[in-house]
């Protein structure tokens, strides 16, 4: 506890609550006591309070008054209200004017001490157990990640050391952030060699055991809504958002929905060419070479060349499935600013559809543009401080706006979820191919294509993974954990520039195990 913490307490009847103060001078903390309004915006002028106790109802300038002044000359302070006034208006009044918190009269010392440690000393008891809980849940996950964990189990590890990063974002004195990160670490290495010996059984579509993958979320999570057809569907697929920075959106979102959040396997290689299309046919990649060849187009995995048919390939799903809609999908993909304000501006009108998806690109942009600008580096240059751009990019989007809008209509269907997540890459892996070898960082196709097999998973077969064979016989290889491919050419430029990127395309917890959440209104 702080050695000096500085209360003042203004009343004008003061004396009758010297036993509160006496208990807490006992406890430590040091008051300061006025019996008007004038003395107490006196004293603050002359000197900082860490917390202030404020009668509304004085001789003189009343307690609303003295507020506003108090707050003039030091917006951060605490103030408590202690008040016999239960009037509604004057608790609108406190909270309008920004009040801290609201006690009504008689008080008793339990009411007192709790108010003092929750302004005072609320943080640093918080953070005493989030240190002490995690230091013991440390040692859990240790002991888990030297037994196998079965994928339901993986999940719930990666939730929880997700969970652990958004409370340490709120304790970052603690200085837990590098030892989280190395536990991640660990856990990415084990869950690499898990997916390297599980992942070709999840492909068999009769397997009862597997967890829900990137084909089935339609199926599983639009497509009752739509048939029910009690309220319109929206499908809102955020490219490349990760756990984490869903947790920080859902934060802001809990005032105005119910929030069910479930989760699911993205498939490998987790990009948006075959990630995304996978969602939005409900079929594997080769599936869709196979059966839509027109709708599959070759050539470099590029977003803009390659997800051209989100919205035909979704048709095409629900003409399998036999879904029949009043009306045709509505689809947007919204890739700037200025289009996502209008489609925010337009949404009730969407509402009238019975479905519509909606692609939203910016966290992705945001993702490739950090390791394009300097600047954006600088803003968010780690983890935490890469879940505080997310948020601060959230709060001011159309996206949000969106939701907030959607949240009045009635009846509505709200299903969010993302095609990949994506990972800090800090390890370089020498690359080597010819020159048809694809360029992306996390992973690569080709027919020449050689990688150290301590740094990723080699496909040579394509239809074990049930990817597209493009025409020729080629081979994938994807990268585990952390690593990132560099050609010979240049090494030292490309490793030193891409090194501390968020990318996607590989095998870890942060690119592969990915929300799926239900929004209902308040």
């Amino acid at each position: 506890m702080k050695s000096s913490w500085q209360i003042l307490w203004v009343d004008d009847e003061i004396d009758l609550l010297r036993p509160h103060i006496k208990l807490l001078q006992a406890k430590g903390y040091n008051v300061d006591t006025v019996t008007n309004g004038e003395d107490a915006v006196a004293l603050v002028r002359e000197r900082p309070f860490d917390l202030v106790f404020l009668d509304e109802s004085m001789v003189g300038m009343g307690g609303l008054e003295t507020l506003a002044e108090i707050k003039e000359l030091d917006a951060s302070v605490p103030v408590v209200m202690v008040t016999k006034n239960e009037a509604e208006s004057v608790m609108d009044e406190a909270i309008g004017r920004r009040i801290s918190d609201y006690l009504t009269k008689p008080v008793n010392p339990t009411q007192i001490l709790l108010a003092c440690k929750k302004f005072l000393e609320g943080k640093r008891i918080a953070a005493d157990y989030a240190s002490r809980d995690y230091t013991k849940e440390f040692n859990q996950i240790a002991v888990q990640l030297m037994n196998p964990l079965s994928w339901e189990e993986w999940i719930a590890l990666y939730s929880k050391l997700s969970s652990w990063e958004i409370e340490f974002d709120r304790h970052r004195d603690l200085g837990f952030e590098q030892t989280l990160a190395d536990q991640m670490r660990d856990a990415n290495a084990e869950f690499s060699k898990f997916v390297e010996r599980n992942y070709r059984g999840w492909l068999d579509t009769n397997n009862s055991d597997r967890p829900l993958l990137s084909v089935d979320i339609v199926n599983e999570y639009v497509l009752p809504s739509v048939k029910a057809d009690k309220g319109p569907t929206f499908l809102f697929v955020i490219d490349c958002m990760r756990l984490d920075q869903w947790l920080v959106m859902e934060e802001l979102l809990g005032q105005y929905f119910q929030i069910q959040r479930d989760y699911y396997y993205g498939i490998l290689p987790t990009a948006t060419p075959y990630a995304r299309n996978a969602i939005f046919a409900g079929l594997f990649p080769s599936e869709i070479e196979n059966h839509y060849p027109d709708l599959w187009q070759g050539g470099n995995d590029d977003d803009h060349s390659q997800n051209k048919y989100e919205k035909e390939l979704l048709e095409k799903l629900l003409q399998r499935k036999r879904v029949q809609l009043r009306s045709g999908i509505r689809y947007v993909k919204i890739i700037d600013t200025d289009f996502g304000k209008k489609i925010e501006s337009e949404i009730m009108s969407y509402s009238q559809s019975q479905l519509t998806a909606v692609v939203v690109n910016a966290v992705d942009m945001m993702a490739h543009s950090r390791s394009d600008y300097p600047i954006l580096k600088e803003i968010a240059p780690d983890e935490s401080a890469y879940r505080s751009l997310t948020r601060s990019w959230f709060e001011h989007s159309s996206f949000f706006g969106m939701l907030r809008a959607l949240a009045g209509v009635k009846n509505v269907n709200i299903i969010v979820t993302t095609d990949h997540g994506a990972i800090r890459c800090m390890r370089g892996a020498k690359a080597l191919g010819d020159r048809e070898t694809s360029t992306n960082l996390r992973y690569k196709y080709g027919r020449n294509v050689k990688v150290d097999e301590k740094y990723a998973v080699y496909v040579r077969n394509p239809d074990d993974f049930k990817l597209p064979r493009r025409g020729m016989m080629i081979d994938y290889v994807i990268a585990k954990e952390d690593y990132y491919f560099v050609y010979p050419t240049e090494y030292h430029y490309y490793l030193n520039h891409y090194r501390d990127s968020f990318q996607h395309g590989g095998i870890s917890m942060e690119e592969m195990i990915l929300p799926v959440a239900t929004l209902k209104p308040r």
